[in-house]
């Protein structure tokens, strides 16, 4: 499934940029565009990440 229609980037292509690295939308931006020209693909990004696309990522959480 196509993340960013823009650039035609993949949810899998964001997952192997993750894997090597890239854990945020700002750093996937600069492995592959996605997320930079008209930026509706952003959350979709945000949310493969949040969803453990990026295995060494730290989850933070506010407490209540």
């Amino acid at each position: 499934m196509y993340v960013c229609s823009c650039f035609g980037i993949t949810e899998q292509q964001v997952r192997q940029h993750a894997e090597t690295g890239a854990c945020t939308p700002r750093q996937i931006a600069g492995a592959c565009k996605a997320g930079t020209d008209c930026g509706s693909c952003v959350r979709k990004i945000q949310a493969l990440l949040g969803r453990g696309a990026c295995p060494g990522a730290r989850r933070w959480t506010r407490s209540s």
